[in-house]
């Protein structure tokens, strides 16, 4: 439910609660005091809703009093009557327990004519008095009077109230504080739910909005509702996570950027430490020999070369990092390309008393999206790292091919010494090396593997390790075929 709905819906809630509440009490007020609720009816046009003193007293002063003979002159008592019953008023005259005059109607109610009071006193006006009869409510007024007969005669104006009238004029006070403590009471108990549903919430985010103002970002904003405010809490639940994400991805960058000022320091300084050793060896005389002289000048220009392999992949990495490395993807028939790339491995292999074994079997007509001199860099430092760390008497390296669905999955393995449990999973993180004395036998700066899985991820792959310990290791490369490329 909206915010827009809740606040309509409480505006409503806050005119018609309290009239039903009224209703309710004035019911229940009805009951307390007349014992039903017959009684009640709508109010109409031209009702009398009381007899007024004055009217009484202006009635006997100015006609009966003045003329006795008024009291059984009929015509002048139909018209009066007339008048006074469009006031709802009728009007009976009683002299010894003899009706004199009654207006139309009355004599049906002749219980209640029965019950008037008697005649008291000549001259005395008796206040106007409420009477049930029937379930119905009388206003009654009396007047005694002499006849010219000297006869006792009673007055009696007779008015069917309207109960509902009456009795609000009567318990006015009482329902007047009733309205004021059921508005009360329902402004308080709305203004409490939508403070709870509304201005908590708030409260809430301007917490969590301070809190993340004094860096504190672990903590979690809760806010259950549906509403505006819900998709605001959580909108700023998503915000605080991607901040306090982006905060730990910052550390880490900073604490690999110093890794890599560490490693870096160390691997440049080794080759430039050898490089003026050897330079001083031969200024001062030490290279004697042209033999010897050549020598130092060779170890001179592999420590060069070195450098300049480390610097070229640490530029390589940061160009892919940062997906500035333009690279120029074309279709190839990929097992082709393999067995073309194989060969040219095998040759180089056999330099190193290397055992090269080839299974490339199925996928024939498979076309893989590829740059090829950056595919070639990536199966070339998969090598290189294999051929590193090569510990066992017959070298041997497997080159396998399987396709799967749409899928291509070419596996490089070796029999080398394998990688330790705890090292399998960061062999493809940058600047990650597992044997961290980074001695110069092993030698390299740990981005080769980074550097291969970042080009085939950019070719929209996957690459992984399967190792044993002391039985080898395994490097699984997986690339989708193209549509209407797929092999067997």
């Amino acid at each position: 439910m909206s915010i827009r709905l809740k606040f309509r819906l409480s505006y409503a809630a806050m005119l018609i609660v309290p009239l039903l509440l009224l209703l309710l009490t004035a019911s229940l007020l009805t009951i307390v005091y007349h014992g039903d609720v017959q009684s009640l009816k709508s109010t109409y046009e031209n009702k009398f809703e009381g007899i007024e003193e004055r009217d009484t007293r202006n009635l006997i002063k100015h006609t009966f009093m003045q003329n006795t003979d008024l009291l059984t002159d009929t015509a002048f008592l139909d018209d009066l009557s007339a008048d006074m019953l469009k006031k709802n008023t009728s009007l009976f005259i009683r002299s010894d327990q003899k009706t004199l005059y009654a207006s139309k109607g009355l004599l049906l109610e002749q219980g209640l004519l029965d019950e008037l009071p008697a005649f008291k006193n000549a001259g005395v006006h008796e206040e106007p008095f409420r009477k049930k009869y029937n379930n119905d409510w009388y206003q009654i007024a009396q007047f005694d009077l002499l006849s010219k007969a000297s006869e006792p005669v009673s007055i009696f104006l007779i008015n069917k109230t309207d109960p509902l009238v009456h009795f609000v004029r009567t318990f006015f006070p009482i329902l007047f504080l009733s309205t004021v403590v059921i508005l009360l009471l329902t402004h308080t108990l709305l203004t409490t739910y939508m403070s709870r549903k509304i201005i908590r919430p708030l409260l809430e985010l301007r917490e969590a909005a301070g809190l993340v103002t004094e860096g504190n970002l672990d903590f979690r904003v809760k806010i259950d509702s549906k509403d505006e405010l819900g998709q605001l809490g959580m909108a700023f639940e998503e915000m605080r996570s991607r901040l306090q994400q982006s905060l730990l991805m910052q550390q880490q960058y900073e604490s690999n950027r110093k890794e890599l000022i560490t490693n870096i320091s160390h691997d440049l300084k080794t080759p430039i430490t050898a490089i003026k050793g050897y330079v001083d060896g031969i200024l001062e005389g030490v290279a004697d020999s042209p033999e010897k002289n050549e020598k130092y000048m060779r170890t001179i220009a592999a420590k060069a070369g070195e450098m300049d392999h480390l610097i070229d992949e640490l530029f390589l990495y940061s160009k892919l990092d940062m997906q500035k490395l333009p690279f120029s993807f074309e279709s190839v028939p990929i097992l082709p390309f393999l067995k073309d790339w194989a060969e040219e491995l095998e040759v180089e292999l056999e330099k190193q008393e290397v055992d090269l074994q080839i299974d490339m079997n199925g996928g024939e007509a498979a076309r893989i999206s590829v740059d090829r001199d950056s595919f070639k860099r990536v199966l070339g430092n998969i090598i290189q790292n294999s051929l590193k760390y090569m510990d066992k008497p017959e070298k041997r390296i497997t080159v396998q091919t399987l396709v799967e669905g749409k899928n291509f999955t070419l596996a490089i393995g070796d029999n080398g010494p394998g990688i330790p449990p705890e090292a399998a999973g960061h062999i493809f993180e940058r600047f990650y090396r597992a044997e961290q004395s980074r001695n110069t036998n092993t030698g390299g700066s740990g981005l080769g593997l980074a550097i291969a899985r970042q080009i085939i991820l950019e070719h929209g792959g996957t690459i992984h390790a399967d190792s044993k310990e002391g039985a080898g290791t395994e490097i699984r490369i997986v690339l989708p075929i193209e549509e209407g490329g797929a092999g067997e």
